[in-house]
This record gives structure tokens, sequence and C-alpha cells, in this order.
């Protein structure tokens, strides 16, 4: 067989295993890609006055979450490299460390660095990863790991993943092999666009907005494995930075785009996701590296996934209504949320949560009583930690974590003990009212006007919790 034969079969290989294992190839895409942006502290989500010390930080946690996305990485491999393959690969390597000389050694070594197919460039990532697994796994056996530490792993696979020919994600700005919008809809309405200049910058805003999706769509937020709850927060560390660069652009963009109404709408989509990426990084995933506790992280990642999901979908769907203000969300996403379904949720488990408080107020003098209503309060404020937290504003976030940190550290105790309990009561009445301001703030919205709040459902709402 000739070499350009033996070539083409090997690539055949490849071309066939990206059909029928598309996806995998896309979760390893947006993994590298995320690995190598995970070692730039900028990005973590670390408390400011850690950044400041950032020398004498513990990195544990931080290369514990890079060991589980090296072992995610080596999973996907070892699904997309045919099994035959694998075994040749591993019977060469085994010959390698039997070879007779160095030269020889060499020779294979270089038939590997050449990287001359897409074959060899997975070989390249699955031999990298294998090393990479083993040098991070007697790292971590110290228990501590240095900031030099661990930037010095970060530029090891920073290089390891740039030097492949074939799966270097960054080779490219948006690569449209992988970030193709097969949107029917959208597609129509990008070719409607007259203005050629427009219609260009239009495009790759869309396929910023899918891209996103895209990578939130590898998020596992269900599961309480590690390696697939780390790799979901390495993805989520991903989107930090692609967003600072989603927002550049636009800012660069708006300058070539003469329709002053278009200018308006992209400066309003860049501050929604300044806004609810400052939610996102600097409240729900403050230090959630090292939070030890697997269904608060597991929590953590599932509010995130649908605060930064909700912002990428609301924002495609604004963007389509201003070329085509007929169009639905359920025309471009099967399980779209509006608005207004967001807001009247909102509005209405805030109704609840108030009325919760409003019974402790009035059961405060029967400790049998109250100690029923605040367990009822408290089962309920689980429930909108883990479903509602993701609708609230920047600015309210912090007054409901707060309140809520304060109801779950107080215990049957302190409950049925009079002089606590009426102390608590103050922060219950002063609560109250930061929610009856939130309520009248909701009411405002141009989507709840003239759409009164279902006390009828409220009430049924918290007897299921009584």
């Amino acid at each position: 067989m000739q070499l350009e034969d033996r070539v083409r079969e090997k690539d055949e290989w490849v071309s066939s295993s990206k059909k029928k294992y598309g996806r995998v190839f896309s979760e390893l895409d947006v993994l590298l890609r995320a690995l190598d942006r995970f070692f730039n502290v900028d990005n973590l989500p670390i408390a400011r006055e850690d950044i400041t010390n950032i020398i004498n930080r513990n990195f544990y946690d931080e290369l514990t979450a890079v060991y589980d996305v090296v072992l995610r990485v080596l999973t996907i491999l070892e699904i997309v490299i045919p099994e035959s393959r694998k075994n040749a690969y591993w019977f060469q390597k085994f010959a390698q460390a039997k070879f007779p000389t160095d030269q020889t050694r060499d020779a294979f070594r270089e038939r590997l660095y050449r990287q001359e197919t897409p074959e060899v460039g997975l070989y390249l990532l699955y031999d990298s990863f294998t090393n990479l697994k083993g040098v991070i796994a007697e790292l971590l056996k110290s228990g501590t790991i240095s900031y030099p530490c661990f930037t010095n792993i970060g530029q090891v696979i920073g290089k390891e993943i740039r030097e492949n020919k074939f799966f270097n994600p960054f080779r490219k700005d948006v690569d449209l092999e992988l970030n193709i919008v097969e949107n029917r809809v959208i597609s129509e309405l990008v070719k409607s666009i007259d203005d050629i200049e427009t219609r260009r910058q239009i495009s790759l805003l869309y396929l910023y907005l899918f891209m996103f999706l895209r990578f939130l769509n590898h998020m596992d937020v269900t599961s309480e494995r590690s390696v697939s709850l780390n790799s979901s927060m390495v993805i989520i560390i991903l989107l930090r930075s692609e967003i600072g660069i989603f927002q550049n652009y636009i800012e660069q963009m708006s300058k070539r785009i003469p329709n002053e109404e278009l200018k308006t709408l992209l400066k309003s989509i860049s501050y929604q996701f300044r806004m609810e990426t400052k939610r996102v990084f600097l409240q729900e995933l403050k230090d959630i590296t090292q939070k030890k506790s697997y269904p608060y992280f597991r929590g953590k990642m599932e509010n995130s996934h649908g605060i930064l999901k909700n912002l990428a979908e609301q924002s495609i769907l604004q963007l389509s209504l201003f070329f085509k203000p007929t169009l639905h969300g359920e025309e471009i996403f099967e399980s779209f949320t509006t608005k207004l379904q967001q807001s009247l949720k909102l509005r209405e488990d805030i109704c609840v949560l108030h009325r919760f408080l409003e019974f402790l107020e009035e059961k405060a003098d029967v400790p049998e009583e109250r100690e029923r209503v605040f367990h009822s309060a408290r089962n309920y404020m689980l429930y909108f930690e883990s479903f509602t937290f993701r609708l609230l504003r920047y600015d309210d976030y912090h007054e409901f974590v707060s309140f809520f940190t304060d109801m779950f550290a107080f215990n049957d105790d302190d409950v049925l003990a009079e002089f606590k309990f009426k102390r608590f009561l103050e922060k219950i009445h002063y609560f109250k009212i930061f929610l009856e301001t939130t309520l009248r703030h909701l009411d405002n919205r141009a989507e709840l006007k003239e759409r009164p709040i279902d006390n009828k459902r409220v009430q049924e709402l918290v007897e299921q919790y009584l």
C-alpha cells in the first residue's frame, strides 16, 4: 500500500468517528478550550481578598478540578479512537520502551510530533493527557498546590493544546464546523437583512450566542459525580472569558452599523450580559472551588447554568424580534420560557415567601405553631433557592442570600427560645418590607401591567408546604 493510501485510510477513520461521535468531539473542543482559560486566575471566581494575596493561596481545589477534566478528556479520547487503533498505539508505546537505541526512539517520537494526520493529532492528545494525569495525581498527594505550581501546570497544558495541529480549539475565533446555526428561522432571518455589512455582523453575533448555548449544552448539572461537576464548573469559567470577548466584539461592531435603533439594542444586550455575568461570578459562584458540599456545588451549577442559558436565549430572541417583530421564542427554542412567564413565576414565588413571613409573625406567640410554620417556610425556601434565585435581579440577590443564610442557620432550639426568636422577628420584619418593595418593582415591569397576582394560586402553594 502506498503512503498516500495509508494516510487516506487514517483520515477516513477520523472522519467516520466525527460523524458517529459528533457531540463527543464538540465536548472535546469545549473542554480543551476551557482548560486553557481555567488557568487565568482573572477568570476564576476568587474573592477579592484572596486575589490580593494570591501568592499564598492554596490551589489544591482548582488543580483537583483540572484533574477531573483531564480524566473526562481521556474518557472522550477512549470513545472516539477505535479499539484496534488504541491497541496498535499502546503496542507502539511498549515497543518504544524496548527499542535498543535512543536514535530509534527519537524516530518514533518525531513521527508523532510531526502530526501529519488527524489520527496522529488524537494520539498526541491521548499521550499528553495520559502523562498529565500521572503528574497531576502525584502533585495532589502533597495537599498543597502553590500559585507558581498551578500556573506552570497551566502553561504545560496550554502548550500541549495549542501545538496540536488538528484539535487546537483556538486556531479559529469561531469554528464554523462546530458552531453551525442550524435553526431555519434564524437562517431565513439573516438572509432577509439587506445591508451586507449588517448581515455579516449580525451573523457573527448569532454564531457567538449559539456557541454559548453549545458550551452550556455540555454541562451535566444533574450529576453528583465530581468529574461531571468539575467539568461543568470549568465550562462556566470558559464562558466568563468568552463573554468578555463577546462584549468587546459588540462594542466594535456597533461602530460599523449605521442603524441607531440596532445600536441601542446591542448596547442593551451587552449591558444585560455584564449584569448577569456579575450575578453568576460574583454571587452564585464566589469561591465555588472551595465549597465541599456536593448538593451546594450542584445547586450553584444549576443556577448558573439556568441564568446563562436564559441570558443567551433571551438575547437571541431580542435580536430576532428587531428584524421580525412577529416572531415567538417557541419558534426558535422548543422549551423557551418567555420573559412574561419568568416575571410571573418570580412574583408568585416572592408572594408565597412573603405570606410565610406573615404567618411567622402571626404565630410568634405560640411556640408549637411557630416551629411548624418555621419548618414549612424553610422547606419552601429550599425550593426557592433551587429554582427562583436565578430569576432575581443582580441588585436584589445579596438581600435574599443574607436572609436565607440567617434563616438556615437558625436551629430548632433557637425557634423555641422566646428571646432569640423575638430578636429574629426583627430580621423577618425588615426582610418582609424588602419583599414588598421588590413586589412593587415587579408590578412596574411592562409585561406584568394589568396582570394582577393570582392570590388563590399563591394560597394553594402555601398550603402545599404547611
